[in-house]
């Protein structure tokens, strides 16, 4: 039985949107702290596609899927505890310090 983990596309186009972000905020700031008379020929850096390899995606989506599955059963573990039906989002915040630490 194979288990079910996430998309490559999906994951590939969240990180991409990320790395957009993380580039106009990166220009962004620039642009604020160079001097007037810096700005010139040559001055600003290359702006080249950030890409990610299959085999780095594959394993990104495998981390993700490990990851949210072991907080769900820690989540759950302690919304049985309480006596809870359901894992709310307090039972999250219990156990995601020590679910950090442990990646």
């Amino acid at each position: 039985m194979e288990e079910v983990t996430f998309e490559s596309d999906l994951i590939h186009s969240i990180l991409k949107r990320v790395w957009a972000l993380r580039a106009l905020e990166r220009e962004s700031v620039e642009a604020n702290d160079a001097p007037d008379s810096e700005v010139g020929v040559g001055t600003s850096r290359k702006n080249r596609p950030t890409s990610a390899n299959a085999n780095a995606l594959k394993l990104t989506c495998e981390l993700l899927r490990v990851f949210i599955t072991e907080a769900v059963q820690r989540a759950a573990v302690i919304a049985e505890t309480e006596g809870a039906t359901q894992i709310e989002a307090s039972h999250l915040e219990i156990i995601l310090p020590q679910l950090l630490l442990d990646f």
